[in-house]
């Protein structure tokens, strides 16, 4: 199992694969912070002041971290699986490590392991987007405020589990193209529509409510989409915790029964 995480985590850190997604993970976070710092400290059209103030507005602008720049780390895990078949390169992983299980968690432990890399500098770049505005136009940025501690350290672990669930995906989609589109489509649309249809829907907000997105923000205790009455209530931090590795898990399941069983030639 060392030897295979070691030969896991070269792959990752070999490739420009991980460093320009981080890249494009930055910029994008930061352009994000400052978006949603503008946002909730701009004055409501009837002039009643900001829609959300004081904590409450640093937790809605910094849980946009999970709410947003998920894709990333989801994409990264991913890419983990699907690049070795778009390269043919799968023949000769399992020729070293013919063990389909341990292939599995190695891959799946090296991807956690930079997922809460992603997670840190997410973390970070949606802060340095944010804080300038939020202590400028709001009431501050609360960076040492119980509530907002925790939501920015768990923001970092709810990182690290997507890069995982993106690896038991690129497991069970092998072929690239179709994992790529899948995870974009289910990320900036279907997702985020769902989540806004089934939330205001009384009978349907429990459906919201276990989808992938909504779970990880019931981890880190907070939502952007519910910051502007988005969607419902969140589970809570347990149940979602709970949610996010059940997808995990049966994901992964599935891809060992079948994608991960099949010879390859």
């Amino acid at each position: 199992m060392t030897a295979a995480l070691k030969s896991e985590l070269r792959k990752l850190l070999t490739t420009r694969l991980w460093w320009v997604l981080l890249l494009v993970m930055v910029a994008y976070l930061v352009f994000i912070g400052v978006v949603m710092a503008f946002t909730v400290t701009v004055e409501a059209p009837d002039g009643s002041g900001p829609i959300v103030e004081g904590v409450d507005a640093a937790v809605s602008v910094y849980s946009s971290t999970n709410a947003i720049g998920y894709v990333f780390p989801l994409l990264l895990g991913t890419l983990a699986f699907t690049a070795e078949h778009r390269h043919r390169t799968i023949e000769q992983t399992l020729l070293v490590e013919p063990d389909r299980d341990v292939l599995l968690a190695s891959k799946t432990t090296a991807t956690l392991l930079l997922g809460l890399v992603f997670g840190v500098v997410a973390v970070a770049s949606i802060v340095a987007g944010a804080v300038p505005l939020l202590v400028w136009q709001g009431d501050g940025a609360y960076l040492t405020d119980p509530d907002v501690v925790a939501v920015l350290l768990l923001s970092v672990a709810v990182m690290a589990v997507w890069a995982v669930i993106g690896v038991v995906l690129g497991a069970l989609v092998t072929n690239q193209v179709v994992a790529i589109v899948a995870v974009l489509a289910f990320t900036q649309f279907v997702e985020p529509i769902a989540r806004l249809g089934l939330g205001a829907v009384d009978a349907l907000s429990g459906v919201a409510q276990v989808l992938p997105g909504a779970a990880a923000d019931a981890v880190v205790g907070a939502s952007a989409f519910g910051a502007f009455g988005g969607d419902g209530d969140l589970l809570p931090r347990w149940g979602g915790l709970l949610v996010m590795l059940a997808y995990v898990v049966v994901l992964g399941l599935v891809a060992r029964l079948t994608t991960l069983r099949r010879d390859v030639s």
